[in-house]
């Protein structure tokens, strides 16, 4: 029967604190009171030794750790200089490790500056974790509709009846509306500047915000009529060091109603989801009769800030009573036969504030978002990048492993135990961790502005930040710890025996795991290189797909307002220019951000029945199908100068299809505001994201004259233009001209596409060179340690490409099954990805062939330097030295 022991961790305790001059004695004594205890309850022997150890911790039983102490800093010292001399001796792997190593930590630091400000949107706000966004929810097939465009009275609604709502507030940034953009000049100054960034909001909505003011009055700011906040920046570019306050600002040449500033706001931080510069009262505001308490119409962003110790998820809950109370008895007033049913389908939810920059998904609100999934997924990166260098560190660590052998043996022999060897290795991957880490901040501090530009963000490194640099060291320590801990186990493990007999094998021991290693590496490279192609084959399907309308070689001329009267004539004198083919005066065009106008519309004498088709009512003039290049699926497009014509009206396919037309020309719709003559249907045109489905639309004949587009015939753009602005200049001497291209605007829709796809391809090549480091490193290796093989091979005939295959086909074999792993995993991630997009490509086995192709061709690129190196070696030296 196998004789029971003490517990062994109390006695290593007693052994590490004891003086030695007493330990004998103390230990002693304690094992024979153990022993006799045993006899009668193992158990209670094991607790009573326990509790001996304890009371044996007195003042005059501890040993002095002065000399320990010293002996660990000579030691440390030891293991640094030795750590050192190997860099030095080894200079290609070291450089192999570190560099590896740099480039996976400048890649992380770069991704958690990008992560980090991802993540830091809206938490500036004071209370921000008691500010909400109401979202609407129409369900019509089981997913929601989801948009925080909400009715006009709902905040109203929301602060008089649910005590648990502090504050509510709206804003307005729809420019059908005349938010957006503005022609601005201070009274008293002829000249006017184009400005962007204008929203009408209450003084609520402010509040609720807690933005600091830096002129005003923040209780009573945009509670009168006709005033207006400015930010900081405005202000100092129109009244540079002046006090604003009450000052007078002309907008659209509006001399009649000018607004006056009530205030001056610290500039809206990068990291908000909010960024205007302009914030217009909407007390004494209503965009038609009884609108401000009309339910049926949705143009206001609601946001509320909720009680300190209110549940959010209870006040949810309780919203489905706005419909009951309010939505309801609307719809039944219209006239609507099938009230009950629609107000069922409609619900509301609030969304934390910090939450609308990145968990935004489906919800249409018009302003630019981030992704959590990206954030997720460029983590992943970073974390794979790094993982990666640390496999190189781990393979080249245990491969070089017999060229320590001996120096282990010898230490072993000497009476090193295994934890100072472990000690020592884990000092050397310190050592390099710290160099990588070093290297690799300097490399991220260097590269940053262009990843600024890849990214479209503004990032800086926070050296003023007190917790970066520790957070490095940490890091760094952390890392060194982890890449270091197998090799340094792995070494300390040799038998000095069997090393010192010379029975150790060179490198193979742990060649499956360095196999092994290596397949991760060129899988999570063939993972990032497959997902580039799929990114920019989508990208490229989104630019070059037909959408609809010819966005090639159009002007949109910006301001045209300023016109005034003149605009008919300045059109005419357009068309006079021998390069343009026509125009049309028209804000509502074919691109995000610019006019919108959502309308409910029915058959005419089928208001009472069924429900409304929800679509686009966009107002232009007789030339614009013509100069959008257009297709006319049936019927005709406008006439010009007929006066019936203002009461036709041209839908779009899925306009048609919606209200189930087989037949539509001449039929009528209405949208309550007037009827209109089905005269035409145009082929379905992409007016938003390829995210997104197109939704029904219908042109009329109307005034909207901000924006004139020119179709242009002429190959020089550059003498058209300077033609264009000739003209401009004389209409409007005062006001200089601002203009764009159609396509430009058009390719903006999808500049997050192009910054994912710039960042995914970095980052893919990063990791490529990480992984081809490794390879280079682990060829150089085999050539090494097979030297004798080559030089005996050469002697009896081998040739370069006998010597290349000998080299290379064990790692072609480890690439081809990474590419085999990587191809389905691949795959999945990315058709997860493509299912945000309604149009969008299919992906093919082309993809992964190009991708396994290519990382197969790196390789061999890596290795075939160390191969050609090896052919040309004098055998003669390599056997002399064996």
């Amino acid at each position: 029967m196998r004789s029971v022991q003490p517990p062994k961790y109390p006695l290593r305790f007693l052994r590490w604190f004891c003086r030695e001059d007493y330990l004998d004695e103390i230990e002693g004594d304690l094992i024979e009171l153990f022993e006799k205890r045993v006899e009668k309850s193992p158990k209670m022997a094991r607790r009573r030794f326990v509790w001996d150890v304890v009371k044996s911790f007195r003042l005059r039983n501890i040993r002095s750790f002065r000399s320990q102490n010293s002996n660990n800093t000579v030691m440390l010292k030891n293991y640094l200089k030795v750590a050192w001399r190997n860099m030095l001796r080894q200079k290609m792997y070291s450089a192999v490790k570190v560099g590896g190593f740099a480039v996976g930590i400048g890649a992380c630091v770069l991704i958690s500056l990008f992560i980090r400000d991802e993540l830091s949107y809206d938490l500036q706000y004071p209370d921000n974790d008691r500010i909400y966004r109401v979202i609407g929810e129409y369900y019509e097939t089981g997913i929601p509709d989801r948009q925080s465009f909400l009715q006009p009275p709902l905040a109203k609604a929301l602060k008089e009846d649910f005590p648990e709502v502090e504050e509510a507030g709206r804003f307005l940034s729809s420019n059908l509306f005349g938010a957006g953009s503005s022609e601005v000049r201070p009274a008293g100054r002829a000249q006017n500047t184009y400005e962007k960034g204008f929203i009408f909001a209450d003084p609520e909505f402010f509040q609720i915000l807690g933005l600091p003011l830096i002129y005003g009055d923040p209780a009573s700011v945009l509670t009168e009529p006709n005033t207006l906040l400015i930010s900081k920046s405005k202000a100092e570019k129109y009244f540079p060091g002046e006090n604003p306050l009450g000052k007078a600002i002309i907008l659209n040449n509006n001399t009649g109603n000018p607004y006056k500033i009530d205030g001056v706001f610290e500039d809206f931080p990068k990291n908000s989801h909010l960024r205007y510069d302009f914030i217009r009262t909407l007390r004494g505001m209503e965009f038609g009769k009884g609108e401000q308490y009309f339910w049926g119409s949705n143009n206001y962003h609601t946001y509320i800030k909720i009680r300190a110790g209110s549940d959010a998820s209870k006040l949810e809950g309780k919203l489905s009573d706005i419909t009951d109370k309010y939505i309801l008895p609307a719809l039944k007033a219209g006239g609507q036969p099938n009230a009950e049913e629609i107000a069922g389908r409609i619900g509301f939810k609030l969304q934390p504030v910090a939450d609308i920059h990145l968990r935004s998904e489906g919800i249409k609100d018009r302003l630019s978002h981030g992704d959590i999934r990206f954030v997720w997924i460029f983590g992943a990166v970073a974390a794979f990048i790094l993982l990666l260098a640390a496999i190189n560190f781990i393979n080249l660590s245990t491969a070089k492993s017999a060229n320590r052998a001996k120096e282990v043996g010898l230490r072993k022999t000497l009476g090193s135990q295994s934890s100072n060897l472990i000690s020592q290795f884990l000092t050397e991957s310190l050592l390099f961790s710290f160099f990588s880490f070093m290297i690799g901040v300097l490399l991220a501090t260097v590269l940053l502005p262009y990843f600024n530009e890849l990214s479209g963000k503004a990032l800086t490194m926070p050296w003023a930040d007190w917790q970066f640099i520790p957070l490095l060291l940490a890091a760094a320590v952390v890392v060194g710890l982890l890449a270091g801990i197998y090799p340094a186990f792995y070494l300390s493990a040799f038998k000095p025996a069997a090393v010192l007999k010379g029975s150790v094998s060179r490198g193979t021991r742990s060649s499956r795991l360095r196999g092994g290693l290596v397949i991760f590496q060129f899988a999570t490279s063939i993972i990032l290189i497959a997902g580039t192609f799929i990114i920019y084959r989508q990208m490229e399907f989104i630019l070059n797909q037909k959408i609809g309308f010819d966005k090639e070689q159009v002007l949109l001329i910006q301001g045209s307002n300023s016109l005034g009267d003149n605009a008919a004539t300045f059109k005419n004198e357009l068309l006079r220019l021998p390069d343009v083919k026509s125009a049309t005066v028209s804000d509502y065009l074919p691109v995000s951000g610019t006019k919108r106008n959502s309308n409910g519309f029915y058959e005419e004498g089928k208001t009472s029945e069924g429900e409304a088709v929800y679509g686009q009512i966009w107002r232009v003039d007789p030339d614009y199908v013509r100069t959008m290049g257009m297709k006319m699926a049936e019927g005709r497009d406008f006439f010009d100068q007929m006066p019936s014509e203002s009461q036709s009206v041209i839908i779009n396919q899925t306009m048609a299809k919606q209200f189930g037309f087989e037949e539509p020309l001449g039929e009528r719709i209405t949208n309550g505001g007037g009827t209109w003559n089905v005269v035409g249907v145009l082929e379905d045109f992409h007016y938003e994201s390829m995210k997104e489905e197109i939704q029904p639309l219908c042109l009329v004949l109307g005034n909207s004259p901000q924006t004139i587009a020119v179709k242009v015939t002429s190959s020089d753009m550059a003498s058209t233009t300077k033609a264009v602005t000739a003209l401009w200049d004389e209409f409007v001497p005062q006001q200089p001209i601002r203009y764009s291209f159609l396509d430009e605007s058009y390719a903006r829709m999808y500049d997050d596409l192009q910054r994912t796809g710039s960042v995914f391809t970095t980052f893919a090549i990063l990791a490529v060179l990480v992984a081809c480091l490794g390879l280079f490193g682990l060829s150089a290796f085999v050539v090494e340690q097979r030297g004798k093989e080559i030089s005996i091979r050469k002697v009896l005939g081998a040739g370069l490409g006998s010597i290349f295959r000998l080299v290379s086909i064990d790692f072609l074999q480890l690439v081809v099954v990474a590419f085999i792993i990587a191809t389905p995993i691949s795959w999945y991630f990315m058709e997860r990805w493509l299912e945000d997009y309604i149009y969008r490509i299919d992906i093919t086995w082309d993809v992964f062939a190009l991708a396994g192709l290519l990382s197969v061709a790196i390789a061999l690129i890596t290795i075939s330097s160390e191969s050609v190196k090896a052919a040309f070696i004098n055998p003669v030296k390599k056997l002399r030295s064996e």
